[in-house]
């Protein structure tokens, strides 16, 4: 029986992020699942304030639901996401994966981030931020054309209230959960790209090295490695899996 395999996306992004990599993996459709977090390509639901917190209570309920243990992979928030709900529920999950994002108490938040995390001033970029400009960008760092042009046409007004509530509630979050970050098993993978721009590739490697997970580096990537190196993800997540 294959345990089932959970794929969270991050920010500005959705799930299909992972059409790359699931291509390459050949699974049965039936174990794989992809959540759209709420506002992201999808409905806020009524009373859902889009904290950081709120949304790991939602990827813990939406685990716990399946017929688990399972395998996660999560890429940037969904990374975070991905900690923090292996650090406090481990037995859902029988590995882990997470790529460009992980919390950590030395590390400070990019410029973007910042600038979405200032009243007013996040209001304002995304205000600015159109799907042609974004397309583009995305595209820079390394997505497919079609793939930066679907992710871009789904940055809507929802997906950019959430971001503004998320990242706003996540001023601390490296502090607020650090403690628990010693309370994950050491079934992991930590997938990074070096060229992140976002992210530096020593956040990565500390993390792996305090979690005990197994690091791998990617130097011609950028902050979408799961993307750029689909095919190199798909051949190390076969590997962990069969692992454990």
């Amino acid at each position: 029986m294959i345990r089932p395999k959970v794929f969270l996306h991050g920010v500005p992004d959705t799930p299909a992020l992972w059409g790359p990599v699931i291509s390459h993996l050949g699974l049965p459709d039936e174990v794989i699942h992809t959540p759209s977090m709420p506002g992201f390509g999808t409905e806020i639901p009524q009373g859902f304030d889009c904290t950081k917190e709120v949304y790991v209570d939602w990827f813990l309920g939406y685990v716990s639901a399946l017929n688990g243990p399972v395998d996660v992979v999560g890429h940037d928030w969904g990374a975070i996401i991905t900690a923090r709900a292996v650090s406090l529920r481990p037995e859902l999950f029988a590995t882990w994966t997470i790529s460009n994002a992980a919390p950590h108490v030395d590390y400070e938040w990019h410029r973007m981030a910042k600038m979405w995390q200032t009243p007013i001033i996040g209001e304002l970029i995304q205000i600015l931020t159109q799907p042609k400009a974004l397309a583009k960008a995305l595209k820079e760092q390394g997505l497919p054309g079609d793939l930066a042009r679907h992710e871009a046409a789904a940055y809507d007004g929802r997906m950019k209230r959430a971001i503004l509530k998320l990242y706003r509630s996540a001023k601390n979050v490296s502090h607020e959960w650090d403690r628990e970050i010693d309370q994950m098993h050491n079934r992991g993978l930590v997938f990074w790209g070096e060229r992140d721009p976002y992210v530096p590739h020593w956040v990565g490697t500390d993390f792996a090295k305090r979690t005990g997970a197994r690091m791998v580096s990617l130097p011609g990537a950028a902050h979408w490695s799961i993307v750029e190196k689909s095919d190199q993800l798909a051949i190390e997540l076969k590997t962990l899996w069969a692992e454990t």
